[in-house]
């Protein structure tokens, strides 16, 4: 109608002012945990303080460093969206797949709840509300079982769908082993310590020990003398070891054995730690813990000369840096040798540092541990990138092949020109 006034739009907030305010509240919210984390740890006695911080960190720092290894994996996604790897095509991936985005709110999401969960038990069980305070692990690890085995058309079905298969062939390579089928198991060998207090965890809240002294005693089922220790420790290197094993027997070829000798060198690793609490301690001093060391050094070196020999491609190593379009991170990392010399270095460090994480003796060191469990999570995150780059040039160099195979040669097409002409004239 003519004279009527038009409602002003009302404009919506910028995407940059958005992303400001979601980073000032994520400051505040972990501010807050630490606060109340922090306070709540301080009312405790000086005697049971360090006892109940091993424990509480015992259920959270799993769920902790998985969010880290989401977060990692969204970076190496987005790495392989800027660059010219086909990431789709090497994992076999649908088109519902999930992209580093998704990937990112999948982890932003566990980074917020898992601290309020630990920031909970925290200040329920300083105030003395024991039991609420061993509800909040158990809750949140039902949450998030519930969460990954739902079948609901809800929380990225088909990825974990795909996730879950990848999983069940790991556990039994009963069908040919594919590209995600080892390197899922590969990084699952670099997370066998985060199996190890999954496992710790879910023993502690199935008998009732969540938040109680009971579990302080080092041979109770659940204390940290158990045999599940190193039997959880070992399992994703065995299910490595089966799938070098059914490589060798679809292709024969030699290499599989050979890879399958590496894994097979954290076995020792594991269970010569694991004796420290089942033999005399000169036994140990003298005899185990020697034979522990030398098979610590084996481990690393074999691990790091098959990550260069075998699973990377030096001529192409920094490759993967140049992206499609213009970018500050090609002009830092493509084509540099101090990125070479980098990964190497960084990669051979970190390798020797299996020997302490693998090693169930010295786990009461959690703090270390966690570090430098977190550690070998950065270095498979940089393994993923030459891994990923290695494995799509050889599919590319694969169907050049095929190609050039199909195309007639030059002799061939002069040979069929000539008989055509013949052909012709008769």
């Amino acid at each position: 109608m003519k004279g009527a006034s038009v409602p002003a739009v009302v404009g919506m907030p910028s995407p940059l002012f958005l992303w400001r305010f979601k980073v000032v509240l994520f400051l505040l919210w972990g501010f807050c945990c630490c606060k109340i984390g922090w306070d709540s740890v301080m009312r405790m006695s000086a005697d049971l303080r360090d006892l109940f911080l091993y424990e509480a960190f015992l259920y959270y720092n799993p769920l902790l460093l998985v969010a880290l290894m989401t977060w990692l994996w969204g970076v190496n996604l987005w790495v392989f969206a800027q660059s010219s790897v086909n990431y789709v095509k090497v994992f076999d991936l649908a088109q519902t797949h999930l992209s580093h985005r998704e990937i990112w709110r999948s982890a932003t999401w566990l980074t917020l709840i898992v601290p309020t969960s630990m920031t909970a038990y925290l200040y329920l069980y300083s105030h003395g509300e024991v039991s609420l305070a061993a509800s909040q692990p158990v809750f949140l690890y039902a949450i998030l079982l519930i969460i990954l085995l739902s079948p609901f058309d809800m929380f990225y079905l088909s990825s974990r769908f795909y996730f879950l298969r990848t999983m069940l062939r790991i556990l039994l390579p009963l069908q040919a082993i594919t590209f995600p089928d080892f390197f899922l198991a590969d990084i699952f060998t670099s997370m066998s310590k985060v199996f190890s207090d999954l496992e710790r965890s879910v023993c502690r809240m199935v008998n009732r020990q969540v938040a109680t002294i009971a579990w302080f005693e080092a041979d109770s089922i659940c204390g940290s003398h158990s045999v599940a220790i190193p039997l959880v420790l070992v399992l994703p290197y065995l299910c490595r070891f089966f799938q070098c094993l059914r490589q060798y027997k679809d292709t024969k070829e030699k290499s599989c054995l050979l890879n399958a000798l590496k894994y097979s060198t954290a076995v020792p690793v594991i269970f010569l730690s694991a004796l420290k609490y089942h033999v005399f301690p000169e036994q140990w001093v003298s005899f185990y813990r020697p034979l522990w060391l030398m098979s610590g050094v084996i481990n690393s070196l074999y691990s790091f000369y098959w990550d260069i020999k075998r699973d990377w491609d030096l001529s192409i190593l920094t490759r993967i840096f140049m992206f499609k379009s213009p970018s500050t991170w090609t002009n830092l990392l493509y084509g540099r040798s101090w990125v070479y010399y980098w990964v190497l270095g960084s990669n051979l460090v970190l390798r020797c540092t299996w020997t302490y994480k693998l090693s169930s003796h010295l786990r009461h060191n959690y703090l270390t541990v966690f570090a430098i469990t977190a550690l070998e999570m950065l270095r498979r995150f940089q393994w993923v990138f030459f891994r990923v780059e290695n494995e799509w040039n050889k599919m590319t160099a694969k169907q050049n092949f095929e190609m050039s195979s199909d195309m007639p040669s030059e002799a061939d097409r002069l040979l069929e020109s000539s008989s055509h002409t013949a052909y012709s004239r008769f």
